[in-house]
């Protein structure tokens, strides 16, 4: 709420993307108008026209980012350091100046079925599993139950 401001226009939007390793996802992308330096109108809104082209070439972009890479990678190379962001402001600069372009949210709408292989192979594979323990030798315990019953 405190990136909302008045005299400026909010945009969003919202796509389906299925991920190569067979996630579903929802992203929601948000950005506002942006002031120019040198400009003396008091508001900075976008006509409605304006406004559907960001909203397409928003929902061009993160259908673009998120489809061509798996569900670690989408995360931690695009989302975390807001690459989406900016490349949504570099291409909407034509069309009106943007600020405060991010990724809102992501919600998980479908999980691939749980494949035991997969999982192994992302967590370092068969190899790793190893039993780092060793056997230890326990004392015969006298019966505690027995023990109970004589008081």
């Amino acid at each position: 709420m405190s990136l909302v401001r008045k005299w400026h226009t909010l945009i969003e939007a919202y796509v389906d993307i299925k991920t190569t390793d067979g996630y579903v996802l929802r992203m929601f992308c948000i950005g506002f108008t942006k002031r120019r330096m040198s400009q003396v109108r008091k508001t900075s809104y976008a006509q409605s026209g304006q406004v559907r082209k960001i909203r397409a070439k928003m929902v061009e972009i993160m259908t673009r980012e998120g489809t061509n890479c798996d569900l670690n990678t989408l995360v931690a190379t695009k989302l975390i350091p807001e690459f989406i962001g900016r490349e949504i402001t570099k291409a909407t600069e034509g069309i009106y100046p943007l600020q405060n372009v991010m990724i809102r949210k992501v919600k998980m709408l479908k999980s691939p079925k749980a494949d035991i292989g997969k999982l192994l192979e992302l967590h370092g594979g068969v190899d790793s599993i190893k039993d780092l323990g060793k056997e230890m030798e326990r004392e015969p315990e006298a019966a505690p139950a027995a023990e109970a019953k004589e008081e």
